[in-house]
């Protein structure tokens, strides 16, 4: 099982950036592939916004690419997500999560390990 410790989010206005953080405390080989997901409210469904492996391949979300950047330290296991350009309709819970099998991987379901979120609000 590996912990996961969300941080960073707030309130912005359009056109503004956020860095979000996430620190991975556990089982160290389940961190190899992580990622970040965007909910609308709590409970609400949870989508794909990029995801990275230890390799440094990535991959984005349409609604994101060119926006939005993942990063990760492999040494501290902390992984970011640089929001730039930011549009109110990134508004909403922002989830750290680890444990897929490969960076493609874009579903909730092939994460095991979450965060609890951190809310970012983009005002217009």
């Amino acid at each position: 099982e590996v912990q996961l410790a969300e941080s960073g989010g707030g309130s912005v206005q359009a056109g503004g950036s956020l860095r979000l953080s996430c620190a991975a405390s556990g089982y160290g080989a389940r961190t190899r592939c992580m990622g970040w997901f965007y909910a609308q409210a709590p409970g609400a469904e949870r989508e794909g916004v990029a995801t990275i492996d230890s390799d440094g391949h990535t991959r984005y979300a349409d609604s994101v690419e060119g926006r939005f950047t993942i990063s990760k330290d492999n040494g501290e296991n902390i992984l970011y997500l640089q929001m730039d350009a930011l549009k109110p309709e990134d508004t909403g819970l922002y989830y750290c999560a680890a444990g897929c099998l490969d960076y493609r991987h874009f579903q909730s379901i092939d994460f095991p390990d979450w965060g609890e979120g951190t809310q970012v609000t983009v005002s217009s």
